[in-house]
């Protein structure tokens, strides 16, 4: 049986917010816009209502050229704890209706209702619809839109589909239809390098990604591909997660795309050592260790090779991860090929409570020295946390030319 999930999407929803204490302002139906400082031409729009929008100002410009192109607007200075009270106050009432309530961000959430909807109306746009004239009700005046779909990415593409305060069902019969028209950019995750890439194989829209082959897809975007070609296809199944609980990752890995292409050892061990550092970082902040560890490496035309190899033991400390990835390299790519991103994950973890020490006779005496090391990379934790990140870092990385755009991920998110 398919699930019933809403995605609620509240609209407007800082200027909402700042404009429930201004109803005279919220009747006229004037242009109004958040800003960081409403007396400052140099400071950036942060929110607008539906009239400005109409008017073509856009989130992130610059309050002059806002101005310029809607002359009457109205600038409202941000305050973040009431936005924070409203958020709270708006997921208590989704409550009534479910106790499985996913918080997206601050004005966006995930109800699954499958197992209550027969106490509201028993279908979910009945829920839906009581969902919206409960939060307006009860918070004076704020709106949402919801969307409706067996999963939560359709869920989420109902809320966006139609706006203001409206309600969109999105079934295994019409999603087609309603959605494979649709920019593949407006695909949950589809940033712009994605869809760039996606353009040079003929993909523009949701359909497009759809239809093409799965396979194909893995092997241009690497593991994105598969997801983002379920995504397209209703094959998404991730369960609505309650805020509070905590899903340990299934992984965690770090890319980096370099500033120039990696060429010989010396650059090659650089971008390891800062991924594996990375890693193992955040493999020490969730108590957990590895039993794999996986690269990625992408050339300038994107083709991407995957390498994995199984551990001896356990680990979270960066030199392990950072050999292991270097063996794989050095097993499967020439030097002299340039290298334009590399990803390193580590997989197949285990509570460090839990991660026995798996010795063999030659190896009799690895577990004092890891335990040097692992003392050693929780002091350095502990005084990037005191001290900032860039606290302790490799001179390699410092003096060199390479540069990073870091994309840091944990259960491998879909977008690199």
């Amino acid at each position: 049986m398919d699930r019933t999930i809403l995605h609620c999407d509240l609209n407007s929803f800082y200027c909402s917010v700042e404009l429930l204490s201004l109803p005279e302002l919220r009747e006229s139906g004037r242009p109004v816009a958040v800003c960081g400082d409403p007396e400052s031409r140099h400071g950036i729009i942060l929110a607008k209502n539906e009239a400005a929008k109409a008017r073509g100002v856009k989130t992130a410009e610059p309050i002059w050229q806002a101005q310029r192109k809607c002359p009457g607007l109205v600038l409202l200075g941000a305050h973040r704890d009431r936005y924070q009270y409203w958020s709270a106050r708006v997921n208590e009432i989704y409550e009534h209706f479910t106790d499985l309530v996913e918080p997206f961000s601050i004005d966006e959430s995930w109800l699954d209702v499958t197992g209550s909807m027969h106490l509201w109306g028993g279908d979910g746009e009945k829920v839906a619809n009581l969902v919206r004239e409960t939060v307006k009700g009860e918070t004076g005046g704020l709106t949402v839109s919801v969307g409706v779909s067996f999963n939560k990415v359709f869920a989420k593409m109902g809320s966006d589909y139609k706006k203001p305060d409206a309600t969109t069902v999105i079934t295994r019969e019409n999603y087609r239809q309603l959605l494979w028209p649709l920019p593949v950019t407006d695909l949950l995750f589809v940033g712009g390098a994605a869809a760039k890439i996606l353009a040079g194989y003929g993909v523009h829209t949701i359909g497009d990604l759809a239809r093409f082959d799965r396979e194909a897809l893995t092997g241009i975007l690497g593991k994105q591909g598969a997801t983002l070609h379920d995504y397209a296809a209703g094959e998404e199944h991730e369960a609505v997660s309650p805020a509070g609980t905590y899903a340990p990752p299934k992984s965690v890995g770090n890319g980096i795309t370099f500033k120039r292409n990696l060429l010989g050892l010396e650059d090659v061990r650089t971008g390891v050592a800062v991924l594996a550092d990375e890693v193992a970082a955040r493999l020490r902040r969730h108590n957990l260790k590895c039993t794999t560890v996986q690269v990625t490496i992408r050339d300038p035309g994107f083709k991407d090779i995957c390498r994995q190899k199984r551990l001896s033991a356990p680990t979270y400390v960066s030199r392990d991860l950072s050999e292991a990835v270097m063996e794989l390299i050095l097993s499967s790519w020439r030097l002299e090929s340039p290298i334009r991103a590399l990803t390193v994950t580590a997989q197949n973890l285990v509570d460090e409570d839990e991660a026995a020490e798996q010795l063999d006779l030659f190896a009799a005496n690895a577990a004092p020295r890891r335990d040097k090391l692992e003392k050693l990379e929780h002091t350095v934790d502990r005084i990037r946390d005191k001290f900032g990140g860039g606290a302790i870092t490799f001179a390699s990385a410092v003096k060199g030319e390479i540069g990073v755009e870091a994309e840091r991920k944990d259960n491998e998110p879909p977008v690199e």
